[in-house]
């Protein structure tokens, strides 16, 4: 179980760590504990004829037979059933398997849309879901972070990518901003509990391998009922990339995985384009 750290304060909610999230004890917080000190030896018993040695067997037994019939009624329920072991929490359940990528993949290529980006590791998995309203095709990587919402679907965490689709108003590279804010208000339509509400973090021309791009960066919050997240970080990259469709890189994080907001630049800063 994480916290995350907000600058100021640490959060007030534990929740299970995020995939590729490594979790330490901190030496500040929670400093090591000294090993107790070993036991000391028996001491030894008195060799002689007398009656002591055979009198602290007899009562050893005795304790032995003790100990081997309380676990025989413990072990066992008025029914005679074994007793069930305790439930694991759903809330630290794994998320559903999904398919894998190729043991040591470390980017994933997606020649469709023209552009690679990291892998980030154990507990993605390779995007085998719906295709993006905002793509004509959608590749990447994904876990899940609530199994059912109140409205039936699957909430998660993704990087995904893929051509644009049409009606975003793309006509070239000097419309990549004004592109860009038209798939932001699509996104958050579609994938996200309303009302809610937006906070611009970056809105910024980028270049990406000497190609054209823009960023557009935005935390949402919302409150409602049967969400386990009451927000998201989630950032958008266009890149014009010299096809008749620019790339679309999507990253999206809920609140319950603060800790692993920081991946969203470790992708941003290592796109490439084919």
């Amino acid at each position: 179980m994480v916290r995350w750290w907000s600058g100021t304060t640490w959060s007030d909610v534990a929740t299970p760590a995020g995939p590729g999230v490594a979790v330490q004890s901190s030496p500040v917080l929670a400093p090591p504990t000294r090993a107790a000190a070993p036991p000391a030896p028996p001491a030894p018993v008195p060799s002689g004829t007398g009656h002591r040695a055979p009198w602290i067997v007899g009562i050893s037994l005795l304790v032995i037979l003790a100990v081997v019939g309380a676990a025989l009624v413990l072990g066992r329920s008025g029914s005679g059933s074994p007793v069930a072991a305790p439930a694991v929490p759903s809330s630290q359940a794994l998320p559903p398997a999904g398919p894998t990528f190729a043991p040591g993949t470390v980017r994933i290529v997606d020649d469709v849309s023209g552009v690679s980006y990291p892998f980030l590791g154990g507990g993605w998995y390779e995007w085998a879901l719906w295709n993006q309203q905002e793509t004509t095709h959608t590749a990447g990587q994904y876990f899940t972070t609530q199994e059912v919402t109140p409205d039936g679907k699957t909430f998660i965490s993704q990087c995904s990518s893929g051509p644009l689709a049409d009606g975003y108003g793309w006509a070239g590279p000097s419309t990549l901003r004004s592109t860009l804010a038209t798939v932001a208000d699509s996104v958050r339509l579609h994938y996200y509990p309303g009302p809610n509400e937006r906070k611009v973090l970056r809105d910024e021309a980028r270049t990406i391998d000497g190609h054209a791009a823009h960023l557009y960066e935005f935390q949402l919050s919302w409150d409602v009922p049967g969400y386990d997240a009451s927000g998201e970080r989630a950032a958008l990259l266009l890149i014009d990339v010299g096809r008749p469709a620019p790339a679309l890189l999507y990253i999206s994080i809920p609140n319950t995985h603060a800790e692993l907001y920081g991946v969203i630049d470790r992708v941003l800063d290592s796109v490439d384009v084919l």
